[in-house]
């Protein structure tokens, strides 16, 4: 095994940042005579094509926290971790059936114009200038960092620094074009993500196949798989009993069984996929049957994504477990880069590649959604109203370039530690705490009239002050059993509510409270929705990727129950 790249493999990379590079620019050159159009820059002047819409979406979502961080988990938890992709195909479903025509409907271009429009520009205002926080100082830093530090472990050097850089201006370079040319490249991106990914997959299959005497075959090798790691391929973790060890404790605190399914991950996946600007920009300019085409075929996509980003941490168990990988650098999320040392040259560069086009996809999807909330629901309300498009232009440009210095300034030391704590840790911890209030503010914004500006800042601020205290500070202040929880020792001397129970805890009583005001408040709300039924129809093509999607998940159920 060999950590270091060789000329062949940065010949690989070099071709695979100059196809993306060429094409950013070609597609830019084709936009050139809409250069000063704001609609053009922030939304893709509405002309994104539905297979450019669904690929520019995975290629935003699928990052280094995917290929380090779900790989770690399938290591340590096994194929349970595939919910989170599977079940958000199922969101997709959700999102595209009935968000999206809200949103086009109501002509909304970004998630603050949504609260605006909704509520009132109080809601819209904390939310935005919270969003900007949330993006630029855990998203954009921890995707940053992940990527530097994964990337710079398969070079073999030291490297952390001068590849942060590289990889903020590699995003810079695509990102000042705008959406046209961020959901553009994004399809090549996608191509050499999937495709990287895959290869990688099937060379860590066949290298179990050898190092277990089967032979170099790939289906051999997942055979193994299931031969030595069979509780790695449940999608139910069983509940802990009085004789379960720590370490199948700690695996039902990360994924909590059935429990899971009844809220957490739910609200996990609907809020990041339908209440989420980074995500809902790409179909925000379309018309209905092109986003909601382009939408359910990111979740026919969803359905490989394990494939990718968590079947080579299984392979890395047995493999670990078998003596034939001596360790792991970095604990459980070293078990993808220790996979990347069996690949031969060439395909080392193809899954560095890969990982790079996740890594840039995501930072240039997040650095445009940071511009443009600041562009359109800050500066062109609050700073200078009715400023010329040509200004807003300007505007977003150069909040596109701060965002991503204050990224890597505040990366540059691990300054908000990140890698203390891992990065998909850090994530899922602080966007966590806030999704059940902010998902519960949409959806009874979209869905029921009643509810009141006053309620959706009562339940963002209680949303998160619930989640503080169902994970900080209920075992302590109401036991460890009640009618409501169970926490479990956590292997540090205390007791944990699983995470996934904490949320659903957090979202059932956000949204009492936000019922109660809202009935407590007006009859009626002049600024609620008119929602039309026909709105929800869809075609019968687009029921077909429905009923296909739905079959597909439900057989990957049946087989790994």
């Amino acid at each position: 095994m060999n950590n270091n790249l060789v000329t062949t493999d940065y010949v690989v990379f070099i071709i695979y940042f100059l196809v993306v590079s060429g094409y950013g620019y070609y597609i830019y050159r084709q936009r050139k005579k809409n250069e000063h159009d704001a609609k053009a820059f922030f939304l893709a002047e509405g002309t994104l094509t539905w297979w450019a819409i669904g690929a520019s979406l995975i290629a935003s979502n699928i990052s280094a926290e995917q290929f380090i961080g779900m790989s770690g988990e399938g290591f340590f938890l096994g194929i349970a971790v595939a919910a989170y992709e599977w079940i958000a195909a199922i969101a997709l479903i959700i999102v595209a059936v009935w968000f999206i025509p809200v949103y086009l409907k109501n002509k909304i271009y970004t998630m603050p114009q949504f609260l605006k429009t909704r509520y009132n520009e109080s809601v819209a205002l904390i939310m935005a200038v919270f969003w900007l926080f949330l993006y630029v100082f855990v998203n954009l830093t921890s995707i940053l960092y992940l990527g530097a530090v994964a990337i710079n472990g398969l070079t073999g050097g030291d490297y952390l620094h001068v590849i942060m850089i590289g990889l903020a201006v590699f995003a810079l370079i695509i990102s000042l074009g705008g959406m046209k040319v961020v959901a553009y490249t994004d399809v090549i991106q996608v191509a050499v993500l999937i495709f990287g990914g895959l290869v990688t997959t099937y060379i860590a299959l066949t290298v179990v196949g050898q190092k277990f005497g089967v032979g170099a075959n790939a289906i051999a090798g997942f055979q193994v798989l299931m031969d030595h790691a069979p509780e790695h391929f449940k999608m139910i973790i069983p509940k802990p009993t009085a004789e379960s060890t720590q370490n199948e404790i700690s695996k039902y605190l990360t994924f909590p069984g059935l429990a899971s399914y009844v809220a957490g991950i739910w609200i996990i996946n609907l809020n990041y996929w339908g209440c989420n600007q980074y995500i809902t920009q790409r179909a925000l300019g379309a018309d209905l049957k092109t986003a909601r085409t382009g939408i359910l075929f990111a979740g026919l996509l969803k359905l490989m994504m394990p494939l990718i980003v968590m079947l080579p941490g299984i392979a890395a168990f047995v493999l670990y477990k078998g003596g034939h990988l001596p360790q792991l650098i970095g604990g459980k999320d070293g078990a993808y880069s220790a996979i990347l040392t069996f690949l031969p040259t060439g395909l080392k560069g193809l899954s560095v590649a890969a990982l790079t086009a996740a890594i840039v996809a995501s930072l240039a999807g997040k650095v445009n959604s940071i511009s443009t909330i600041f562009t359109l629901d800050i500066y062109a309300k609050y700073f200078k109203k009715g400023t010329e498009e040509k200004n807003l232009v300007l505007v977003g440009r150069t909040t596109v370039f701060v965002g991503m210095i204050l990224a890597v300034l505040f990366t540059w030391n691990d300054l908000l530690g990140i890698g203390g704590e891992g990065g998909f840790t850090f994530i899922q911890k602080y966007t966590g705490f806030i999704s059940p209030g902010v998902f519960a503010m949409f959806i009874l914004g979209m869905f029921w009239k009643r509810t009141t500006g006053s309620a959706a800042i009562a339940g963002v601020l209680a949303g998160f002050l619930f989640s503080v205290f169902f994970n900080e500070m209920a075992p302590g202040l109401l036991g460890n059993d009640t009618f409501l929880y169970t926490a479990y020792p956590n292997g540090k001397g205390g007791f944990e509510i699983p995470f996934h129970i904490c949320m659903g805890l957090s979202f059932f009583f956000t949204m009492a409270i936000m019922i109660l005001m809202s009935l407590a408040g007006p009859k009626v709300n002049p600024k609620a929705f008119e929602l039309d039924k026909s709105m929800f129809k869809v075609a019968p093509s687009t029921m077909a990727l429905i009923v296909i999607t739905l079959l597909l998940i439900a057989a990957l159920y049946v087989k790994f129950w």
